[in-house]
């Protein structure tokens, strides 16, 4: 069983007190404009614009699958762009998404809601455009983040 909760509602908008990480999937190629991420800029400016600069800037940081960029847009909110789809299509090598960049972000991701003392909230990460199962990323984030006692909450947008 997991230790995920799951609600209905938008994911930009955590109701819950303290600090809060709002986690989503970006694509490796720079690439932000369909899916969870215009949602994300329509209450934000700043993670598009720093993450656009993270993948111009990338022959110098850290930008690559598996990465993780925390940027606050509140006090008391931080968004986690996490590197884990490779490119935007589904293609000869299948869906975008890669687990195993999955699950390495997810492992950082913990580590910095850890330090924050926040928890984590999400769309289900990886299983719209990049084309995920959800029944492989929910173990991922059973292990990665609930398993180091970091609590998350699922959202899924009412249509």
């Amino acid at each position: 069983m997991s230790g995920i909760t799951y609600l209905r509602g938008d994911a930009t908008l955590p109701s819950v007190k303290g600090v809060k990480i709002i986690a989503h999937v970006c694509n490796d190629i720079g690439g932000w404009g369909k899916g969870f991420v215009l949602a994300l800029s329509r209450r934000w400016p700043q993670p598009e614009a720093a993450y656009r600069a993270w993948h111009r800037e990338r022959a110098s940081n850290d930008f690559a699958l598996g990465a993780v960029q925390l940027v606050q847009v509140d006090r008391y909110v931080w968004v986690a762009n996490m590197v884990g789809q490779h490119g935007i299509r589904t293609g000869s090598k299948g869906v975008p998404v890669r687990y195993e960049a999955m699950d390495t972000a997810l492992d950082r991701l913990a580590g910095h809601a850890l330090e924050l003392g926040a928890s984590v909230h999400m769309p289900r990460i990886g299983c719209g455009l990049a084309g995920g199962k959800w029944s492989r990323v929910e173990p991922l984030i059973d292990e990665r983040l609930v398993g180091r006692g970091v609590p998350v909450t699922v959202y899924d947008h009412e249509a």
